[in-house]
């Protein structure tokens, strides 16, 4: 499978904080030394629900919808968040692109790091399916067999998510770039988000007080190159990802969130709720 097969789930899952983020040329900081080890943002329990739309000529279609949802399991001997991703096409969309896609995280608790990743994707026929572990003992990361060095703090592409919620962007000023590694499709990558600013945003839920965050895009995906893409957050501790909107090479794209349960803080970000 490409990294450019991004559909209505894939974009859900890569362009939040994650996979779609241009590796900065030239750094000498490496992005895996940052690592968070705490957990303020969310808990098990938490169920994340968003709509996918897709605009090509000033009209919005609801093209998919994801699912997040967080449980408490162990694995390979840590207590972990259990992060489950499930996104498909809606009905109306399937005649264009059928999209059925799983990811699946392990964050051990005390560290914050993934311990194992695994995705299930089925997008137009295409069937793909890939399992990560994580030694970081050695700091080596095993996929289909081989082993591939990574940093200390390297993250998964749905971990990385639950990492961004995680930052305390009170401690960054506009134009600020927080580095992270990620492993994807057997690479490492070095990332950042770009810290904006915050501003209100309503979106089709309601109206939030927001922190307002632009990732890079690599070249050669269906988005365009440069900071195009933009995310939304709410400004509270759940930093509930409230909105993320790009254009595309054909029209646009937009994400926004429509209902949450069991969130671990008050959702204080929130003014009104259509």
């Amino acid at each position: 499978m490409k990294k450019a097969t991004i559909t209505a789930f894939g974009f859900a899952l890569f362009s939040f904080f994650t996979g779609l983020i241009l590796p900065e040329k030239g750094r000498a900081q490496a992005a895996g030394d940052v690592c968070l080890i705490k957990n303020y943002s969310f808990a098990e329990g938490e169920h994340l629900t968003f709509n996918v739309y897709y605009n090509m000529s000033f009209i919005w279609i609801n093209s998919g919808s994801a699912d997040f949802t967080i449980q408490s399991d162990a694995i390979n001997g840590c207590n972990t968040y259990h992060i489950i991703g499930v996104g498909k096409t809606a009905n109306s969309f399937e005649y264009f692109y059928k999209v059925k896609d799983k990811y699946e995280t392990y964050i051990d608790k005390e560290t914050m790091l993934p311990v194992k990743f695994s995705r299930d994707v089925n997008e137009g026929g295409l069937k793909f399916n890939n399992d990560v572990t994580f030694d970081r003992i050695s700091s080596k990361a095993v996929s289909n067999k081989k082993a591939y060095n990574i940093p200390k703090g390297t993250q998964d592409v749905l971990s990385a998510m639950y990492f961004a919620r995680n930052v305390d962007y009170d401690k960054y000023k506009p134009g600020d770039k927080i580095p992270f590694s990620m492993f994807l499709d057997n690479q490492v990558f070095n990332l950042y988000i770009k810290y904006i600013g915050k501003e209100e945003i309503t979106t089709k839920m309601g109206t939030f007080n927001a922190i307002k965050i632009k990732p890079l895009l690599i070249t050669g995906t269906i988005f365009k190159d440069g900071d195009k893409m933009t995310v939304w957050v709410s400004d509270d501790k759940n930093h509930l990802p409230l909105r993320v909107e790009s254009p595309i090479l054909i029209g646009s794209v937009k994400i926004d969130l429509m209902d949450f349960e069991n969130l671990r803080n008050p959702f204080s970000g929130m003014i009104s709720r259509k």
